[in-house]
């Protein structure tokens, strides 16, 4: 996955918001034109992200870099992931910016992963609750990591939440009916709150049930229920899934899990060292 998520004006603010008036350390030290080089290694095991974001912010920089692997690629300790030579000064400049980049990705892409192997060969898909102003590189960390997107955001597709339907007033298949007609290439997704309400709307002919927050009782029982119904309504597990839990919502039956969790995920910690050219 080696596509850049982040424009060079994008990058080039980040720099900014962190050298705004240059770097005042350096210029003094009097040392910025020496030549020097520099490693990123992983100083834990992890599954990389944003790798060629950093490796452009030092080419924006006026340095070089070799990138050794890329983002989506899981790595153990000790590897090396990125090297850049420059002078001292185009060094420095980038290297809190690019290292923290790599370490906050790559704590997303790290915990998507496990999630996704905890709940295989059933497939995981992650909400648009990403950090405010984060989402190009959420979403790549969120690929990296094998997971894929719940919905990118409110104009690609349709989930119909208890705070919609408080306004309606018609039958739960008449406004399947509806949506369908108006969107008939897109699937309808319906947040439930109890095995009842579930069956209704499954009934009604919704093509996904978003069981929020369901024990994992609960969706064993929904499962029971729409397979005893014979009907085809897909079940998505959503609220509180992780990778310790993940396993335990597949055995119940869900059709795919919902998670926000690699959101929070701690980063993952990579090793800068510096070495005179």
């Amino acid at each position: 996955m080696s596509y850049l998520a982040l424009s060079d004006e994008e990058l080039l603010r980040l720099l900014s918001d962190d050298v705004p008036c240059g770097d005042l350390t350096t210029e003094t030290s009097g040392i910025g034109q020496q030549t020097a080089r520099l490693e990123f290694r992983a100083r834990q095991d992890m599954v990389v992200c944003a790798i060629e974001e950093a490796a452009r912010l030092f080419t924006l920089s006026g340095a070089t870099s070799d990138v050794h692997v890329c983002s989506g690629q899981s790595v153990s300790q000790s590897t090396l992931l990125l090297e850049a030579q420059g002078t001292a000064q185009s060094l420095h400049r980038v290297w809190k910016t690019a290292q923290v980049l790599v370490e906050w990705a790559s704590g997303i892409s790290t915990s998507a992963a496990a999630i996704v192997q905890a709940a295989a060969p059933v497939s995981v898909a992650c909400t648009r609750k990403n950090v405010p102003g984060t989402k190009a590189l959420s979403v790549k960390a969120v690929r990296a990591g094998g997971a894929t997107m719940h919905r990118l955001g409110l104009s690609e597709s349709l989930l119909l939440f208890a705070e919609h339907r408080l306004f309606l007033n018609e039958t739960q298949t008449a406004t399947v009916a509806r949506y369908k007609r108006a969107e008939p290439e897109r699937k309808l997704v319906v947040e439930v709150a109890n095995v009842s309400e579930a069956m209704l709307w499954a009934q009604a002919g919704a093509d996904v049930l978003q069981v929020e927050k369901f024990t994992t009782e609960a969706v064993a029982e929904c499962r029971a229920a729409l397979d005893l119904a014979k009907l085809q309504t897909k079940l998505a597990a959503a609220g509180g899934v992780n990778a310790v839990n993940a396993v335990d919502y597949v055995r119940a039956g869900a059709d795919f899990l919902v998670t926000s969790a690699p959101y929070t995920a701690p980063p993952r910690d990579i090793q800068v060292n510096f070495f005179l050219a």
